[in-house]
């Protein structure tokens, strides 16, 4: 027995809660903006990938219209600081609808850290960051698509293995369904399947 969810204005808000709960993990895009007045702002955005390799673009998306968009428009750029277990509380905590006079650094606690090829700060906290300048910006029904070409990235060498970020060290945090969110937890590897081993009688245990 199944049950269906449609996308009806009478049920939109079980079904943003069904969606958000099926489209999981997602990862989190910690992007720090810079008004024109000079004040930074840091919000959590969990609708975020990358779109494309070259030239390398990633993309959040903002539901409704909300400071990051604001300040990314007026300015044109951005980064995106890597959101670590370690910081799960003040992750949450810069998702407060604070005022747009009010930076999320300063009310949360957290350490601006210089870009080199952007204006707007990186969360020194975090252990990754990327600096952006903004690609395009596409409207869809409410939401607001945001690409951002990469122009620089950054990463704490305790970090890496070689020149490998690694997850295991990294712990990224992602967003889960209704206030729920994932951790990395086990990490497992498995290579791609060559077509030769199909062709051989490969099969994948389906369980």
């Amino acid at each position: 027995m199944r049950r269906d969810f449609l996308p009806s204005a009478e049920q939109s808000r079980d079904f943003y809660r069904f969606l958000t709960a099926v489209v999981v993990p997602r990862p989190i895009a910690w992007v720090a903006s810079r008004s024109p007045e000079g004040i930074d702002n840091l919000a959590p955005h969990s609708f975020f990938t990358v779109a494309s390799v070259n030239p390398p673009i990633v993309q959040f998306t903002s539901v409704g219209r909300k400071d990051s968009v604001r300040n990314i428009e007026a300015t044109g750029e951005f980064t995106v600081n890597f959101t670590p277990e370690s910081l799960f509380e003040a992750v949450n905590a810069t998702g407060t609808a604070f005022p747009p006079e009010v930076s999320e650094f300063d009310a949360v606690g957290l350490t601006r850290e210089a870009s080199l090829t952007v204006a707007p700060p990186r969360v020194l906290e975090s252990p990754a960051a990327l600096e952006c300048r903004l690609h395009s910006i596409q409207r869809m029904g409410d939401c607001t698509l945001v690409f951002g070409e990469v122009l620089h990235g950054v990463v704490s060498e305790e970090f890496l293995d070689g020149t490998h970020p690694r997850i295991d060290a990294l712990k990224p945090l992602s967003r889960l369904g209704r206030d729920e969110w994932g951790t990395a937890g086990k990490i497992r590897h498995i290579q791609r399947i060559p077509i030769k081993e199909w062709s051989d009688g490969y099969r994948p245990d389906v369980g």
